[in-house]
């Protein structure tokens, strides 16, 4: 793959993490009953970013989560050896809370559709929203992100990096041509 353009940088990130804490507390008129899950792999630190965000802004710490919602998903074709997956570490009832679903890049929908799957296994939340750093078009499902924080259109064969320092050892935003 080749690099086509770096399109967000630590601070870019960082500036955008806050602006959507903050339409977060806005929309839900503060911090209560709310809480993150985190949809892996990087959805998981983006939502620990958020929550801390809240703590700062609102004084109110909100619970966080993680989810692999892989074996939920409907697009991924019978592998010959089971996927390791990873039970959700949702220490926490999400009955009655309004839980908002995190992730890195929303494409096709189906990812958002598989963990609003998982997640009505483990309760009924009283709201569900979807928070997504980027948005790069391409919806093949009628879902989109509550919180979006910068939309990227691309084409099918580009790929959109998001790299967080807590994984990948540098924050950024990288959009790559196959």
């Amino acid at each position: 793959m080749t690099l086509k353009a770096k399109l967000m940088d630590e601070g870019d990130v960082e500036r955008t993490l806050v602006r959507l804490s903050h339409q977060i507390l806005e929309r839900n008129h503060g911090a209560e009953n709310l809480c993150f899950v985190g949809i892996k792999t990087r959805g998981v630190p983006l939502a620990r970013r958020l929550a801390a965000n809240i703590l700062r802004i609102d004084g109110a710490e909100p619970a966080v989560g993680e989810l692999d919602a892989t074996l939920y998903r409907d697009d991924l074709e019978p592998q010959p050896v089971e996927p390791a997956v990873s039970a959700p570490k949702i220490p926490f009832s999400v009955t009655g809370k309004t839980v908002v679903l995190v992730d890195d890049v929303m494409f096709t929908g189906r990812t958002a559709r598989a963990a609003l799957e998982a997640i009505m296994q483990l309760g009924r939340p009283d709201k569900v929203q979807l928070a997504v750093l980027i948005d790069r078009g391409h919806r093949e499902l009628p879902i989109r992100g509550d919180y979006v924080g910068k939309n990227i259109p691309s084409a099918r064969s580009e790929t959109v990096a998001v790299r967080l320092s807590e994984l990948d050892g540098e924050t950024s935003v990288s959009i790559y041509e196959k």
